[in-house]
């Protein structure tokens, strides 16, 4: 009672441990440490990424952004991640095996054939880094402010001499492709990119 009204759904500590008696439960167990529930996931399994159309392997792409951006180069394969594999060939505008974005590649309607060339080999773990070995201290964290020059591995190059090996044969069998790919993809003033046919 409060006030003279009667409250529905309240009932003291006594009420409570004599109904609990007479029911057979037993009495609630509250543990002193908050212990954290699992949460629900909402990650999906992730499906593989999509490839557009238009880069299969032979494919010649215009490089957007990057290092090497305006450069023309060969896709030999797109890779599990959703990368595209590329290379230059390096003989003749300097683009090494790399791995390339989709998002900033354009592609063209130009084709080499590229049925000799075995990259079966190379996949994303082939460019993972390897773990830098770290001086430990003070003076070996301000000793190393120096930028060290990248060092490319025996493997890398002989796997780069036999890929474009391959390349090179069906570049040179076409005539212009050559200079086609040693030259730089540029736009002028006047130039309307959307109205282009790559």
């Amino acid at each position: 009672m409060t006030n003279g009204l009667r409250v529905n759904g309240t009932t003291g500590p006594k009420k409570a441990a004599k109904a609990a008696a007479t029911t057979g439960k037993s009495a609630r167990y509250y543990p002193a440490d908050d212990v954290p529930k699992a949460k629900h996931s909402r990650s999906k399994k992730q499906n593989a990424p999509k490839v557009r159309g238009s880069f299969t392997p032979g494919t010649v792409c215009i490089l957007l952004s990057g290092r090497f951006r305006g450069k023309r180069v060969v896709c030999l394969k797109a890779l599990e991640s959703g990368l595209l594999l590329v290379t230059g060939p390096y003989k003749i505008n300097g683009v090494p095996l790399r791995r390339v974005n989709q998002a900033y590649v354009i592609g063209t309607s130009t084709k080499v054939d590229v049925s000799g060339v075995d990259v079966s080999s190379i996949t994303d773990a082939y460019f993972a880094r390897a773990a830098a070995k770290s001086a430990d201290g003070e003076e070996g964290f301000f000793a190393n402010d120096a930028a060290k020059p990248a060092v490319v591995s025996d493997q890398r190059k002989a796997d780069q001499k036999k890929v474009d090996a391959a390349v090179l044969k069906a570049v040179e069998a076409t005539p212009l492709l050559k200079n086609y790919l040693g030259s730089n993809f540029t736009l002028g003033k006047h130039d309307r990119p959307h109205k282009m046919a790559f």
